[in-house]
């Protein structure tokens, strides 16, 4: 296979990428605490299907150009600023009548009467990564320093699907570890506390992208 080099590279530099404390894990992390792994896993489903958003411009070329538009830049971070701020909001309002008040079985399997709709769980994931600026950044220096020009355009588009499944694949994975019976115990009645930490973790994400 001649584009396995370059597959194995994008997949590790991915891996990293993912991996890192951003804001896809803190809304993530702040969703399975506060509604459980069902709405946890769409969250998830639409931070994977927001890749492809980025993976849309860059295959076209975009990317460069919000790059090097810096109003438009201004603009996008600006409203990913936003965006995060208003789900801090939420996250920092939580308290021990809130969610976390529940049962073990209902933490994992997401049933409460304050649990938000599984469309706007998908809508929450989907805006989370399609508006973060540093992953326009990562799809910028992914399709100009490690793809090469004269890779097909069919295997990029399968680069894409990739990084869009295995985004998705790491927060289901996440959210399920989040929601397993151990880790839900060790939450309990408190979780509202890391619902407040992932709140004010979007804060200074927000300021991040501000400042920078």
């Amino acid at each position: 296979m001649p584009w396995l080099d370059e597959f194995i590279t994008i997949a590790l530099v991915h891996l990293v990428a993912v991996a890192s404390p951003g804001p896809d894990f803190a809304v993530v992390v702040r969703n399975s605490v506060a509604y459980g792994r069902k709405i946890a896993m769409w969250t998830s489903v639409g931070i994977g299907l927001g890749i492809l958003l980025h993976v849309a411009y860059s295959l076209v070329g975009l990317s460069v150009v919000i790059k090097t538009t810096p109003w438009l830049y201004a603009a996008i971070s600006y409203l990913a600023a936003a965006y995060l701020l208003y789900l801090a909001y939420g996250a920092i309002r939580s308290g021990p009548n809130n969610r976390q008040s529940v049962n073990q079985n209902e933490l994992q399997q997401g049933k409460s009467d304050d649990a938000i709709s599984l469309k706007k769980a998908l809508w929450m994931g989907f805006l989370t990564n399609g508006l973060n600026p540093k992953a326009t950044l990562f799809f910028l220096s992914l399709f100009t320093a490690i793809i090469s020009v004269e890779t097909p355009l069919s295997v990029k588009t399968f680069y894409g699907v990739y990084l869009a499944f295995a985004t998705g694949a790491w927060f289901c994975f996440l959210s399920f570890l989040l929601s397993t019976n151990k880790v839900a115990t060790l939450i309990g009645t408190k979780g509202y506390w890391l619902d407040r930490i992932m709140g004010v973790l979007l804060i200074g994400l927000a300021a991040k992208l501000v400042w920078t």
